[in-house]
């Protein structure tokens, strides 16, 4: 038998697709091949194989003899012809290639597995306990050695009886808002007994013709008490709302930075006790990387309390200048009312709430409409 030219050996190729035969497919499949093969090289020495024709799966070629046609031939295999002519040549020299959906061949040289490293949330969580719980013992032990006498302590001197002062102060200005809450309610008690004993002595004025003139002496006497005490309620009402607010929220907004402050300084004790013990003991490969970590973490801590001292200490100042200026207004303006309403002088009693600028409700009126609040 004579020897197959290369052309001839390119007769027939079965391409299938869901196991059916496409000539078109094979035509254009034998001219391609035909023009990317090198010369001389026959079509009986390439075999290309596909694992399915699926889009996410990838092709192979494989250097080595093509199955000849016939019935044999797997109707679930596929055959994809290299869309280049660079793959072609790279079969026909015996390597093997992976061709991607994409059209693009590269060389197969073992598993390559490219993937962005990604953090586990669980591993992130799991580490973050780790430490708060590092954090939390040493804290804890840090406290019970310190009450029982066992542990040393930093003691800022000046600041600390600053925060004592503030602490014993806090508790003397809630003892006063607490009396003077006691004497608005009786004092509005007090002011509306008036107010309904004033209007009964008008009733009766109208009622009793020889009684008229004493009863209305009385009514009015009972409204005029009336009239003061609701001017003298809205000074303490008003008295009460400031130090109010200079005891539960700038005093007490204060005393939030002064226990933050105390829980920097027990970690920094802690972690300075924890630095000093790794100091005294064996300096060697293994405690080393250890006492340079004790050292950097007592750094942070170190860095902390002195920030949150800072804070403290301003805050302390800037409180002690707010409530001077808060209370001597306060006291001035409770004094002058309680004295004007006692002595009588209705005119005083409504300069001082004209001088800081308090606001009466009137008696028995409702709430402003939507509309007049605009």
């Amino acid at each position: 038998m004579a020897q197959e030219s290369p052309k001839n050996s390119a007769a027939e190729i079965p391409v299938t697709s869901n196991g059916q035969l496409e000539d078109s497919h094979e035509h254009s499949f034998n001219r391609d091949l035909k023009r990317s093969l090198p010369v001389g090289l026959g079509l009986s020495e390439t075999k290309i194989t596909s694992h399915g024709f699926d889009g996410a799966k990838e092709g192979v070629v494989e250097a080595g003899q093509f199955p000849s046609k016939g019935p044999s031939a797997s109707p679930k295999s596929s055959v994809i012809s290299p869309s280049s002519a660079a793959a072609s040549r790279l079969a026909g020299q015996g390597c093997d290639l992976i061709i991607p959906t994409g059209g693009r061949a590269q060389q197969k040289s073992g598993p390559v597995v490219l993937a962005d490293e990604v953090k586990n949330p669980a591993m992130e969580k799991l580490e973050l306990v780790r430490k708060w719980s590092l954090n939390t013992y040493k804290c804890t032990r840090q406290i019970i050695s310190e009450k029982l006498g066992r542990g040393s302590r930093t003691v800022d001197l000046e600041l600390e009886a600053q925060i004592d002062i503030l602490r014993d102060n806090k508790k003397k200005y809630e003892n006063i808002l607490r009396l003077a809450q006691t004497l608005s309610t009786q004092l509005f008690q007090m002011v509306h007994t008036q107010r309904q004993l004033g209007d009964a002595f008008a009733d009766l004025s109208l009622k009793s013709l020889e009684l008229h003139e004493e009863f209305g002496y009385n009514a009015d006497t009972q409204k005029l008490l009336a009239k003061n005490g609701e001017t003298l309620l809205g000074a303490i009402n008003f008295f009460i709302a400031s130090v109010n607010t200079l005891v539960n929220k700038t005093i007490e907004d204060t005393l939030l930075t002064v226990k933050q402050y105390e829980s920097a300084r027990i970690e920094y004790d802690a972690y300075r006790t924890d630095l000093e013990e790794l100091n005294l003991g064996p300096r060697d490969a293994n405690t080393l990387p250890k006492i340079e970590q004790s050292q950097q973490l007592f750094q942070v801590h170190k860095e902390k309390y002195d920030k949150m001292r800072n804070d403290v200490s301003i805050k302390l100042k800037f409180l002690e200048e707010n409530k001077v200026k808060v209370l001597h207004n306060q006291l001035v303006l409770f004094h002058n009312a309680i004295a004007a309403y006692f002595a009588g002088n209705q005119k005083q009693l409504e300069q001082t709430l004209k001088q800081f600028h308090i606001k009466l409700k009137t008696p028995g009126a409702d709430a402003p409409s939507w509309l007049e609040e605009q």
